[in-house]
């Protein structure tokens, strides 16, 4: 029963769609679904002179596992350090503290004057909007670590480096594999304002700004959906590795 208690709200949503736009009748506001689901059915063809939307969609995946994967190459091991030496804690949390609120779009003027328009810039802007939810969990992740078994492990003599992959890190890790997964949402959500920067010429995001420009609302839906589509893969894998590797917290059983 519960699995199909997941397609109830979709399909009030589709039929609700429909409604409103054969209510209103106006193409520029809310397209048919037929006009959404025609974009979507040819996923090769080129759209405004923008790329295809597998084109748009492959080049915007590959953004943003760069970025992202670049921000947990960095926020992991500083996490790591941070967690459990406070000395390293005591000497980034300010500058942490400092840059953490501020909005990753805030950083595109930075961008575009270090980087200039292109890869790097976007790529910069993803690794902003990934690096702190990475960071925050892997200190807390470590800093959660059982008090007893760290001292259990030091009484037997464990060496540094064997309490840190013995002990730290397994019991850190789904507190850090939760960052890892909220910062990848979050990176979607800045691939797509950076591609909308001037002067890029691909990507969906870039694509959806252009249709904007040409009242084609249908396919910024269209590419609205294909976002949507790939983050939810994405989370389903996470959510995936997730159940199999940490069912031993008993969340999952």
């Amino acid at each position: 029963m519960r699995k199909y208690l997941k397609i109830v709200l979709p399909i009030i949503l589709i039929f609700g769609w429909e409604t409103v736009a054969i209510l209103l009748n106006n193409p520029f506001i809310l397209p048919r679904i037929e006009a959404v689901v025609a974009v979507l059915l040819e996923p090769t063809k080129n759209i405004l002179g923008s790329g295809s939307l597998l084109e748009g969609a492959g080049l915007s995946l590959y953004r943003v596992l760069l970025g992202f994967l670049t921000a947990a190459a960095v926020a992991i091991p500083l996490g790591i350090l941070m967690g459990r030496y406070p000395t390293v804690q005591d000497l980034a949390d300010s500058v942490i503290q400092l840059l953490r609120p501020i909005p990753p779009l805030a950083w595109l003027p930075v961008a575009l004057a270090w980087f200039k328009i292109g890869l790097t810039s976007i790529v910069f802007i993803i690794f902003i909007g990934a690096f702190f939810p990475i960071l925050l969990n892997t200190v807390a992740g470590v800093k959660g670590v059982n008090r007893t078994w760290l001292e259990t492990a030091t009484v037997y003599g464990a060496s540094e480096r064997q309490i840190m992959t013995k002990v730290v890190l397994p019991a850190a890790a789904p507190t850090i594999w939760t960052g890892l997964r909220v910062s990848l949402g979050i990176a979607w959500q800045c691939v797509v304002a950076a591609e909308m920067l001037p002067g890029t010429t691909s990507g969906l995001g870039y694509m959806i700004m252009a249709a904007y420009n040409l009242g084609q609302m249908q396919v910024i839906i269209a590419g609205m959906i294909v976002i949507g589509f790939i983050s939810l893969v994405l989370d389903a894998l996470f959510r995936e590795v997730e159940v199999r590797m940490f069912v031993w917290q008993g969340r999952y059983q």
